[in-house]
């Protein structure tokens, strides 16, 4: 049985929306590859929502609004209509209750740029029925990677289910360089290499999602919140978490063997890198 592929972006700051970057080529191919194929639903986990006490949710807002968007002009996203799923919420929810979460729909949660930043990048003809989970605010990494393993089920390709975790491979805000965004709108701007120990994790995190597949993946990419580095990279657990999803989603005994790529990366503002990853293929590729 195929299997569709599975992505963790890093979604960087709120200018990767406005500004044409290698990630914002790789993130339209990906969704070309998508519509090609004949995607017609993308789950998402972002890194902004998170539920409390021990809940995740999932958005069921019939008619959201988007969170505004700092340093990026409106027209690039405000006439964007959103498209949420309302059926795919309820399976969503189902399918965690089922695996012993205490799921719950919100009817009221607003989407936040880390999803519709990357919806809009991907398909910008259009947003494809789209069901967005939460976070769980406790941060535990094998609570979400059980998360991911509990949909990993919709990956069958006759369903047609795109699975998308949207964080960040190094995204600490407080070790940023935030003066040439603010003071000239240079997100891209590198005044001086990034600090040694994000490269390190930066490197780290490539590493377990490029070598390592099925229950592999998931131990890997749990050990890194272990690394000395890891708190230099991740000064919040929020960003990193969506990895997590993806390897739960991704790291099933059926999935050893699948070819994981990094297929784009942009460092800004100064310590921050957005790195991209596809685990898995489509049986048909578009080219970039």
């Amino acid at each position: 049985m195929a299997f569709t592929p599975v992505h963790f972006f890093s979604h960087g700051s709120t200018m990767m929306l406005g500004e044409e970057s290698e990630s914002a080529t790789y993130w339209k191919k990906c969704g070309d590859e998508a519509l090609a194929n004949g995607i017609k639903h993308v789950v998402m986990m972002g890194a902004h929502w998170a539920a409390v006490g021990d809940e995740i949710q999932v958005a069921a807002n019939p008619k959201p609004d988007k969170s505004p968007v700092a340093y990026v002009h409106p027209s690039k996203y405000a006439d964007y209509e959103l498209n949420p799923d309302l059926p795919m919420a309820d399976k969503c929810v189902e399918l965690l209750n089922t695996a012993g979460f205490n799921a719950k729909k919100n009817t009221t949660f607003d989407w936040i740029h880390d999803t519709y930043l990357i919806l809009i990048r991907m398909f910008p003809g259009g947003c494809p029925p789209t069901t967005l989970i939460s976070t769980n605010a406790r941060y535990d990494p094998h609570y979400h990677i059980k998360v991911g393993d509990a949909l990993s089920c919709l990956r069958k390709e006759q369903d047609k289910v795109l699975l998308i975790g949207t964080g960040g491979a190094v995204h600490n805000l407080y070790r940023n360089n935030w003066g040439q965004m603010i003071r000239y709108r240079d997100n891209f701007a590198l005044e001086n290499p990034p600090e040694a120990a994000l490269m390190d994790f930066r490197q780290e995190f490539e590493d377990a999602m490029i070598h390592n597949s099925g229950p592999a993946l998931r131990r890997a990419i749990s050990l890194l919140m272990k690394l000395p580095s890891y708190r230099d990279a991740h000064g919040t657990d929020d960003h990193f978490i969506p990895a997590c999803f993806v390897a739960g989603a991704a790291g099933r005994k059926e999935d050893e063997g699948t070819k994981a790529v990094m297929g784009a990366e942009d460092w800004e503002l100064q310590n921050m890198c957005n790195s991209q990853f596809t685990l898995g293929s489509w049986p048909r590729s578009v080219d970039v």
